[in-house]
C-alpha cells in the first residue's frame, strides 16, 4: 500500500517574505512565477486568472447578467455555504498556480490579518511592492493588481437604466484594479470624470501604500468602547467568531443576525462578519471613527462583490478566512464532520439573492453543488467534499496568529465578568437608496467624547435598486451588545456609505434614526432600539 502524500503547507505570506529577505528566495520567487503565469494565460483558459477571478462576481452570467433579480456571480455570501464555497474556490486557484511549469509545489499563502505584524504595519509588502525581481528581470509585482485582458460590460438594466450617468460596474480592457485610497469606478462618463479627478490627488504609489496600510491598521486595532473591556475592532471579531457553537452560526451573517436578535444575551460573531471589514478596508472605507479624516471618493475593487476577486489580494485574504475556518474546526472538534441546520434562515435562498446556477427558495445542504467547481470526474464539488482539508483536499496550514485558539479554551472576553449589557438593535435601513457597500456604526459618549461601541460592515453589490429578488431583504440592520451604563447614556447610529455618511458630518448625532443620503437627497429612515 502506498503512503499518502504529506499535505502541502499554506504558510503566512509574511513568513515567506522574511525567508526571502534572509536569502532563501525560492518560495517567494516560485509564488510570483506562478501568479505571473496564470495572469498571462489567455482569458478563456480555465486556469487563467481572468477566468478564476471572474467566478466570484463579474463578468456576470445567466439571468444575473441582465437583471438585478439574480446575482450574476457564483459567490456565496450571507448563506451557510460561504465558508465551503470559498474553500473550494481557493483550492481551484491553488491548482491553477501549480499548473504553471516549475510551480508544481506552490501553495497559496495567507495574509495573517490578526498577526502583530499586520496590526503594526498593515499589509505584508509582498502584496503591495510595486516591482519584484524575477529571474534577473524587474517586473510588475503580480500580487498587487490585475490588468483586465478584455472588457467587462455591466449589462444589468437596473444598474444603468435610462440614465447614462447612473452607477455601472463596466470596466474597459486594460483597466487595472485599485485599492484604497484610489477609485476604480469608471462605468459611466460621470464616474470616469470623477475618478480621474480623485486619483489625480494620489499620484505617488509608495505614499498610497502607506495610506492603505494606515487604514488597515486602524480597522484591525480601532478601540471599541462597548464596555469595561476595550478591544480592537477586527482582531477581536476574528477571535470571537471562533466561539460560535456550531457551523451554521459560524458560517454567515444571515444566521448570525437571526440568532442575535432572538438571543440578545448570548450573541455570536460569524466568520463572514470580520471578513467583510477587510474587504471594505482594502476597497475604500475609512474606519468610522469620530475624529477620522475620511478620503471621500475611494472606490477600490475589493470593496464590492462585483469585482473583489479580480484583485489578487482577495485570495490571500480568503486564505486567512479559510485558515480561521480550520482553526474553528479544530477548536470545536469538527475537522471530520459538521452539519447545517436546515431550519436556519441562512440555509436557503428564500431571503437571499441566488447566485448563478441557483434558484430562489432553494434549500442549502451539505450536498448542494458548489457551482462552478468540478471534481476530477466532472461532477460538482459539494460541502461534504471539503470538510477535512488534510484528508480530502491535501493541504494544511503553517503557523498563524490564531493557533492558540485551536484547542478548547475559555470564550473570548467581550465584557468584564458580571458586566450587565443591553442590545442596540438597528433596523429598517433601505439598501435601495445606498450605492454599494456600507458600514453601520454605533457611537456613545465615553469619558466626555463620542466613541465607537459597535460596527457592522455590509458587503453589497453596487446597485440593488431594481432587484426584484432583493425586495424581501432591502431592509438592512445590525445588533450591537453594549454595556448597560453606556446604553443608558444614549447610543447614536450613523451609516457610512461610498458617498459619505448618511447624515451631516460623521458621526451625525442630530439625525440618528432619520438620515439623508447625500448623493440622492432621498430620505432613508431607520430605527434604533435598546432592548
Amino acid at each position: 500500500m502506498s503512503t499518502p502524500a504529506a499535505p502541502g503547507i499554506r504558510r503566512s505570506i509574511a513568513d515567506i517574505q522574511a525567508d526571502y529577505d534572509a536569502g532563501n528566495t525560492a518560495e517567494l520567487e516560485n509564488l510570483m512565477r506562478a501568479w505571473k503565469g496564470i495572469k498571462e494565460l489567455p482569458p478563456g483558459d480555465p486556469n487563467s486568472f481572468f477566468t478564476l477571478g471572474g467566478f466570484h462576481g463579474e463578468p456576470f452570467r445567466g439571468p444575473g447578467a441582465y437583471a438585478n433579480a439574480w446575482w450574476g456571480g457564483y459567490c456565496q455570501h450571507a448563506t451557510v455555504l460561504f465558508p465551503t464555497w470559498h474553500r473550494v474556490y481557493l483550492y481551484k486557484l491553488e491548482k491553477a498556480l501549480q499548473s504553471i511549469p516549475g510551480c508544481e509545489s506552490v501553495t497559496l499563502p495567507f495574509w495573517d490579518e490578526c498577526s502583530a505584524d499586520s496590526q503594526a504595519n498593515g499589509i505584508p509588502r509582498a502584496l503591495t511592492d510595486e516591482k519584484f525581481e524575477l529571474d534577473g528581470v524587474l517586473i510588475d509585482n503580480p500580487l498587487r493588481s490585475f490588468v483586465l485582458p478584455m472588457a467587462i460590460v455591466d449589462q444589468v438594466s437596473q444598474d444603468s437604466g435610462s440614465d447614462p450617468n447612473s452607477p455601472s460596474y463596466s470596466k474597459p480592457q486594460g483597466y487595472e484594479t485599485v485599492r484604497y485610497p484610489l477609485s476604480g469606478l469608471v462605468g459611466t462618463p460621470a464616474d470616469q470624470s470623477a475618478t480621474q479627478d480623485h486619483n489625480a490627488g494620489f499620484p505617488n504609489y509608495a505614499a498610497n501604500v502607506k495610506t492603505l496600510d494606515a487604514n488597515i491598521m486602524a480597522w484591525l486595532t480601532m478601540p471599541v468602547y462597548s464596555g469595561a473591556v476595550t478591544r480592537g475592532l477586527v482582531v477581536n471579531q476574528f477571535q470571537k467568531c471562533l466561539d460560535a457553537p456550531n457551523y451554521t452560526l459560524f458560517s454567515n451573517t444571515t444566521s448570525m443576525r437571526a440568532w442575535n436578535k432572538a438571543n440578545p444575551d448570548k450573541p455570536v460573531v460569524a466568520l463572514e462578519s470580520p471578513h467583510n471589514y477587510i474587504h471594505l478596508a482594502v476597497g475604500g472605507f475609512d474606519i468610522p471613527a469620530y475624529n477620522a479624516s475620511p478620503i471621500a471618493g475611494a472606490n477600490g475593487d475589493m470593496g464590492e462583490n462585483d469585482t473583489a476577486a479580480l484583485d489578487p489580494i482577495f485570495f490571500f485574504h480568503h486564505c486567512f478566512i479559510d485558515y480561521a475556518f480550520w482553526i474553528w474546526q479544530r477548536r470545536q472538534g469538527a475537522t471530520r464532520d459538521f452539519t447545517i441546520d436546515m431550519q436556519d434562515p441562512g440555509a436557503s435562498y428564500a431571503n437571499n439573492q441566488p447566485p448563478a446556477g441557483a434558484n430562489q427558495g432553494d434549500m442549502l445542504t451539505m450536498a448542494t453543488p458548489l457551482i462552478p467547481f468540478q471534481r476530477a470526474d466532472g461532477s460538482t464539488f459539494v460541502s461534504s467534499d471539503c470538510v477535512d482539508i488534510e484528508g480530502q483536499l491535501g493541504y494544511t496550514y503553517g503557523p498563524g496568529s490564531l493557533d492558540a485558539f485551536a484547542a478548547p479554551s475559555p470564550p473570548v472576553a467581550m465584557f468584564a465578568a458580571g458586566e450587565a449589557t443591553r442590545q442596540v438593535r438597528v433596523s429598517g435601513i433601505d439598501r435601495s437608496k445606498i450605492a454599494g457597500s456600507f458600514i453601520i456604526a454605533a457611537y456613545a459618549e465615553v469619558d466626555g467624547a463620542h466613541r465607537l461601541v459597535g460596527a457592522e460592515a455590509v458587503l453589497s453589490r453596487w446597485n440593488v435598486t431594481g432587484c426584484a429578488n432583493c425586495q424581501t431583504r432591502l431592509s438592512a440592520g445590525s445588533e450591537f451588545q453594549v454595556a448597560a451604563d453606556r446604553a443608558a447614556s444614549g447610543v447614536n447610529v450613523v451609516v457610512h456609505t461610498r458617498n459619505g455618511p448618511i447624515g451631516d458630518v460623521p458621526p451625525s448625532f442630530q439625525s440618528a434614526g432619520q438620515v439623508r443620503a447625500l448623493a440622492t437627497q432621498a430620505e432613508v429612515p431607520f430605527k434604533v432600539e435598546i432592548v
